[in-house]
């Protein structure tokens, strides 16, 4: 069939979890379909034509992306209005003319609109069968859950309620939607209340590519993976230098961490051992020299790819439960969970110590990859999705 595939990130290279999403599932497609992709270019120099997509995709369009800006005045208006803020903000009318030639002059069979910012050209699509992938509102939905304030909780509560009512609108416009995580289907069907068809499609690994990476683990090294221009990154290093480190350091003046990705000018506690990278092209070789990775997030939705990775490589991983939220990864069999600032630290100084159960994590971690969380063994289920949406509609 004729996919019209619309995505938020573009694809290649795939240098963060939604661009190795996208990729893989383009791959997967490509495999028995012929794919039309329309993208927004969401970093300069983007090569539409790079021999990578041109395998998988017949044409590939792109259109300059437009990030939030807060204290526009466009974001202004999106205060009195229904719609969500960076909706109203960064709403695209080239994208809009771009999706609308394409299904005037394109034979389309399917459209795959992938994550919220896409949905809402949903409007320019509905004469075609479409899937809603990678719906995601544990974000939202937490920060307003997790509220504690009376101040916050009122904000995030109408931020939560305009997105709630504007996301189960677009919904009509769908025939199915995926999401990542049993966690986040029960969110979506709890409280958006759209009665759709929603299959879960979790993040996954091209479990080949990590075997090609051969490091030696190094010990007093721990990682944590993640740009802080994703906020929940971000506060949750500034909670572990802040609380967690120096229980660490006070036991072992020898450990050092490295964060990689773009920190984005934010400010850390001041510490001694740890290393920014900044953006680094390939992260495979520095997870897999670290003895231990690091994700104490507290807030977020999904599940993070920075786990699966980790898991792939042999690394073992200490998280908080909700940076573990939504894997099939039982604690103290594949990863540990510690959530107070103590545990955590003390997860971290036993881990360094008891190399038998360094060895159980990673091998129990690397057989849940290669049951659960190998693309391989994923697409199949998308496709068959599709083929159902198509094919009954």
């Amino acid at each position: 069939m004729n996919i019209l595939f619309l995505s938020r990130w573009f694809p290649y290279p795939p240098i963060n979890g939604s661009k190795l999403r996208i990729y893989n599932l383009l791959r997967g497609l490509a495999q028995d379909h012929s794919i039309t992709l329309i993208s927004f270019a969401d970093q300069p120099n983007i090569n539409p034509n790079a021999p990578e997509l041109e395998e998988i995709c017949q044409d590939v369009k792109i259109v300059p992306w437009k990030p939030f800006d807060p204290a526009s005045r466009q974001a202004g208006l999106g205060l009195f209005s229904s719609t969500p803020r960076f909706v109203v903000d960064t709403f695209s009318n080239e994208m809009k003319q771009y999706i609308q030639d394409a299904i005037s002059t394109g034979n389309y069979d399917l459209v795959i609109a992938s994550q919220f910012d896409m949905a809402v050209y949903s409007e320019y699509f509905k004469c075609l069968p479409a899937v809603f992938e990678e719906i995601e509102v544990g974000v939202i939905y937490g920060r307003y859950q997790q509220a504690e304030t009376l101040w916050r909780r009122l904000r995030n509560g109408l931020t939560w309620t305009k997105h709630r009512r504007y996301l189960a609108n677009q919904l009509k416009n769908f025939q199915a939607g995926t999401v990542v995580s049993q966690q986040e289907r029960t969110i979506v069907s709890n409280k958006i209340k759209n009665g759709h068809r929603l299959e879960v499609i979790p993040n996954c690994v091209d479990l080949k590519s990590y075997e090609e990476i051969k490091e030696i683990p190094q010990p007093n090294t721990l990682i944590f993976t993640g740009a802080f221009t994703y906020n929940p990154n971000y506060e949750a290093m500034a909670w572990f230098v802040d609380e967690v480190y120096p229980f660490v350091q006070a036991q072992n003046p020898q450990i050092s961490l490295t964060i990689t990705g773009n920190h984005n000018n934010r400010p850390l506690p001041t510490s001694k051992n740890i290393t920014l990278t900044g953006f680094v092209d390939d992260v495979r070789p520095l997870i897999a020299r670290s003895w231990i990775s690091i994700v104490p997030l507290h807030v977020g939705g999904g599940t993070r790819l920075k786990i699966l990775e980790a898991m792939a490589l042999k690394t073992p991983v200490i998280a908080t439960s909700k940076g573990a939220e939504g894997l099939d990864a039982e604690p103290g069999k594949h990863l540990l969970i510690a959530d107070s600032p103590k545990a955590f630290a003390d997860s971290i100084i036993k881990l360094h110590q008891d190399t038998q159960l360094r060895q159980y994590l990673t091998s129990n971690a690397y057989r849940l990859i290669q049951e659960n969380y190998d693309w391989t063994t994923t697409i199949p289920k998308f496709l068959k999705l599709i083929e159902q949406v198509t094919f009954t509609n």
